[in-house]
């Protein structure tokens, strides 16, 4: 698969995850949580037993929004709780 799909599906997953998630971020940062997600969820779901990424179809689409909503999990845990600092 070239990269112009892992871009494209990267900035509709990751667009996707971030509305889900509750996150506004711009479309370069949409586009590497995607890409990220993808990677992530397609390892995570073959990991399970699963089918992961398997190019440009639904599926595929769901593996990365699914990945991509982990890793803002993950980076929300790392990052820490928001607010004023005291």
């Amino acid at each position: 698969m070239s990269i112009l799909w892992w871009i494209i599906i990267g900035g509709l997953a990751g667009w996707i995850a971030s509305a889900l998630m509750g996150e506004r971020q711009g479309c370069v940062m949409d586009v590497v949580v995607g890409v990220v997600g993808a990677l992530l969820g397609g390892a995570l779901f073959s990991w399970l037993g699963g089918v992961g990424f398997t190019g440009f179809n639904f599926w595929s689409l769901v593996v990365a929004v699914v990945g991509a909503a982990l890793f803002i999990a993950l980076l929300r845990a790392l990052r820490g709780p928001k607010g004023p600092v005291a």
